[in-house]
C-alpha cells in the first residue's frame, strides 16, 4: 500500500453523490460502497474530514425561485446536509470505522456541535469527521463550508468529488469534444465562467491560503485512495 502524501485531507461530497442510482434521496447501497472507499483511503494513513452537500434532498437557492424565502430555504438545505451526514456515518460505522458528525447547527440529539479543536482531536484519534450544516449561515454554499473547515482544521488539500473525471472547458456529458484540463491556476478557474468547480468565494479562500483542490470522479473505484497518496488523477487547481 502506498504511503499517503497528505497527513490530513478534506473530502467534499455533493448531495448528488448520495443519489447513487436513484433520482431523489439517498441510495443506501451506493452509500455503503462510498464508505468502503473512504476507509480504504484512510487506511493509507491519512486523516479524513468530510463536508457534504444536501442537493439530493433540498436546494436553498432553487427554493427561492419557487417563492420560498432564501434564508428559510438555506436553513432547510443545511438540515438536508445533516441527513446525508448521518447516513454516511451509519455506513462508515457499519464497516467498523469510528465516525463523528459535527454540525454547525446545534442539534445535539443526533450529532455533536462543531468545535474546531474537538474536530482535530477526533481525527488524531483515528475517527472520520463529517462536518454537517454547512457554515451554519444562509447565503453560503457547502463549497464555502469545505474551504472554511479545511482551513480551520489544517487540511493540506481539498478533494472535490464529482460525476466526471476532472474539469473540462465545457460540460463533457453534453459536449463529446470537451477538453479536459490537467491543471488550472485559481485565477484561471475563477476567471472562466464556463467552468463550474466551486463558487468563487470558496475558490478565493483556497487561493488566498494556498490550499490546492483536486477535482476527480467519485464513482471510480480507489480514486479517493489514489488522491490521498498523490497519484495523478482528475484536475489539480493550485
Amino acid at each position: 500500500m502506498a504511503d499517503p502524501k497528505y497527513k490530513r485531507v478534506l473530502l467534499k461530497l455533493s448531495g448528488e453523490t448520495f443519489l447513487g442510482k436513484r433520482e431523489y434521496g439517498i441510495d443506501p447501497e451506493f452509500c455503503q460502497w462510498l464508505a468502503r472507499e473512504i476507509i480504504k483511503a484512510k487506511e493509507s494513513g491519512t486523516q479524513i474530514a468530510i463536508v457534504v452537500g444536501g442537493g439530493n434532498i433540498f436546494r436553498g437557492n432553487s427554493a427561492e425561485e419557487n417563492g420560498l424565502e432564501r434564508t428559510v430555504g438555506d436553513y432547510i438545505g443545511m438540515l438536508a446536509t445533516i441527513m446525508n451526514s448521518l447516513a454516511l456515518q451509519a455506513a462508515l460505522e457499519k464497516e467498523n470505522q469510528p465516525t463523528r458528525v459535527l454540525s454547525a447547527i446545534d442539534i445535539k440529539d443526533v450529532c455533536e456541535p462543531y468545535v474546531r479543536r474537538r474536530a482535530i482531536r477526533h481525527m488524531e484519534k483515528g475517527r472520520v469527521v463529517i462536518f454537517a450544516g454547512g457554515t451554519g449561515n444562509p447565503f453560503f454554499t457547502t463549497d464555502s463550508a469545505a474551504a472554511l473547515r479545511a482551513l480551520e482544521t489544517e487540511c493540506e488539500i481539498i478533494l472535490k468529488a464529482t460525476k466526471v473525471d476532472g474539469v473540462y472547458d465545457k460540460d463533457p456529458q453534453k459536449n463529446p469534444g470537451a477538453k479536459k484540463f490537467e491543471s488550472l491556476t485559481f485565477a484561471e478557474a475563477i476567471a472562466n465562467k464556463e467552468i463550474e468547480i466551486m463558487d468563487n468565494s470558496a475558490l478565493s479562500l483556497c487561493m488566498d491560503h494556498k490550499i490546492p483542490i483536486v477535482v476527480f470522479d467519485i464513482a471510480k473505484e480507489n480514486n479517493i485512495q489514489k488522491a490521498v497518496t498523490g497519484e495523478k488523477i482528475g484536475t489539480l487547481i493550485s
